[in-house]
């Protein structure tokens, strides 16, 4: 399965016809820009390429009412003026002749993509089109916004494919409001929204988009609101928002599947948004995303930035691994077969003929082996790298604390002389607590020292389930741009290996199963190490009100 792309030429063909200068940035322009970066970075021809179909008016009816369809269904018939008119009732927004051609294609164009997802078609995707939805509300056009693209899929696909908890994340700079009226009551939706809001005084303008809007009756607790309060917010900002805010959350409502109001005037370079995240950072939160709901993500493009950028794939592309063919002198002892095949692996990953792969080693061979990668992996390219030692591994005695290595080891023993660089912590004894260490300190941690290669070291008596070990390789490929090579015990069972293997491939991880807490003894010691590593590392650093996640 691939990544499906859903777009219609017709969708450029709405554009302003008077002068308003705050209109204006809603430009056919947007669109083919954004198509066109697509093309010369030979995404479109990698992707599934399915044209949008247009939405019927019951499918509209999802969300919308009867007299709003009907109201812009009959703006195909009025004059420029007439237009105009119309148009001045609502918050910055245009009708046009084609406007309900083309709005009705971008809402096709997201059920399309969602249809093909949940039909096992393609694993992902994304619908480019215009007008964007996430402003629009029942009864009224809002914000460039004539139809609520994402709404209409996420009730389509509880009606047509029986879906019980749907997953919105909205990253554009506004607030969609239009999308949180709509659910703000359904607890079957969990919508989270970061925005630019500066205290309300940022459009729309809205009391309702403060932290403190959280859903009301059934649908208490279910919509997350983010206000950012300052500009330039930059990729630390956005990544820790996702690891201490949205992925705890989401994995306890555990959704099925994931719609994302993909806008990106929060990125770098959008003089309204003001923000500073970088294109790369997307693709990292694309792949963050890509953990839950079995990796079913349909993205839905709102409002592209000023200079669109195309989100990119989520990590580079994975070969399998080659067939180790180690040294026949080597072949009689298996301790050094097993290295020979680490090392043979490594140095593919490394000089970038394979990007991932996954090595068994005997279990009294596993630290040698852990050992010999490490330092194959600094003297060979390697100018940062993060070792994820799990179970009972020893750390290499004369392995320094030079910036270069990061040694973290769960589960193993205690570190003897602790620091920035050699971090221990328990093995948590539930799924809550796994969640939590991996999302409140694995992933900061990797995050803050941006590795050029990771190990993933599962020891003798790691202690994992299978989907736990395929969830910390799956998403220990973001850091390192898909660089991971996995040591197991040979005594792990083979379908540990398949799993990993899947994985670091691209694949979904399997589901954890049902949400648990931490237990009290693991939430205490994951607080206390945290306080003890928060002066060096950022990423740690998770603010309330004064700055927001990652600020410091």
């Amino acid at each position: 399965m691939g990544t499906a792309l859903v777009y219609h030429e017709d969708m450029t063909a709405a554009r302003l016809l008077w002068d308003d200068p705050e209109c204006e940035i809603e430009c056919p322009e947007r669109l083919t820009t954004a198509l066109e970066r697509l093309q010369q970075r030979g995404l479109e021809q990698r992707c599934l390429q399915l044209a949008a179909r247009e939405a019927s008016e019951a499918e509209l009816g999802l969300v919308h009412s009867p007299e709003y369809v009907a109201l812009v269904r009959g703006t195909q018939a009025l004059g420029t003026g007439e237009l105009q008119t119309l148009s001045g009732q609502y918050d910055a927004v245009y009708f046009h002749p084609s406007t309900f051609h083309c709005a009705r294609l971008a809402v096709g164009a997201a059920l399309q993509l969602v249809d093909a997802v949940l039909a096992g078609a393609v694993r992902n995707g994304l619908a480019l089109v215009r007008p964007p939805g996430h402003h629009s509300q029942r009864a009224a056009a809002n914000g460039f916004c004539v139809f609520n693209n994402v709404a209409i899929a996420a009730r389509h696909a509880q009606r047509q494919h029986g879906l019980h908890r749907i997953l919105i994340v909205d990253w554009d700079v506004h607030h969609g409001q239009g999308i949180q009226y709509i659910f703000e009551d359904d607890p079957s939706v969990l919508y989270f929204s970061w925005h630019r809001y500066e205290h309300g005084r940022f459009w729309p303008y809205l009391r309702e988009s403060d932290a403190d809007a959280v859903g009301q009756g059934p649908g208490l607790g279910f919509t997350v609101n983010l206000p950012w309060n300052q500009v330039g917010m930059g990729n630390a900002d956005y990544v820790a928002a996702f690891l201490h805010v949205l992925l705890p959350v989401a994995f306890e409502f555990n959704p099925e599947l994931v719609l994302v109001s993909a806008g990106f005037d929060s990125a770098i370079g959008d003089p309204e948004g003001q923000m500073q995240a970088t294109p790369e950072c997307f693709a990292h939160l694309t792949q963050l995303l890509q953990v839950l709901a079995g990796g079913r993500v349909c993205a839905v493009l709102e409002r592209p930035g000023v200079h669109p950028e195309c989100p990119g794939s989520p990590g580079p592309s994975l070969d399998e691994p080659p067939a180790a063919r180690p040294h026949e002198a080597l072949a009689q002892d298996r301790a050094l077969t097993a290295l020979g095949k680490v090392l043979y692996l490594l140095d593919r990953i490394l000089d970038g003929q394979v990007s991932s792969g996954v090595a068994a080693t005997p279990a009294r061979a596993a630290s040698a082996a852990l050992d010999v990668a490490i330092r194959r992996g600094l003297s060979h390219g390697a100018q940062r790298l993060l070792c994820l030692a799990v179970g009972q591994l020893d750390r290499p005695p004369d392995l320094t604390d030079d910036g270069r290595n990061l040694w973290l080891n769960i589960g193993g023993k205690e570190a003897a002389a602790p620091s920035m660089f050699h971090v221990s912590v328990p093995l948590p004894g539930t799924t809550g607590g796994f969640l939590s260490c991996v999302l409140a300190l694995v992933l900061p941690l990797a995050y803050s020292f941006q590795p050029d290669l990771v190990l993933v070291a599962l020891g003798p008596a790691h202690g994992l389930r299978d989907p736990q070990a395929a969830l910390l390789a799956a998403l220990l490929r973001g850091p390192a741009g898909g660089r991971v090579l996995a040591l197991v015990d040979e005594e792990c069972t083979p379908q540990l290996v398949v799993v990993l293997a899947r994985v670091l491939h691209g694949e979904a991880a399997p589901s954890l199963g049902p949400a648990s807490t931490a237990s009290p003894e693991d939430a205490q010691a994951l607080v206390q190490l945290r306080g003890h590593l928060e002066p060096r590392w950022k990423m740690l650093q998770a603010a309330s009100e004064a700055g927001g996640p990652g600020s410091g």
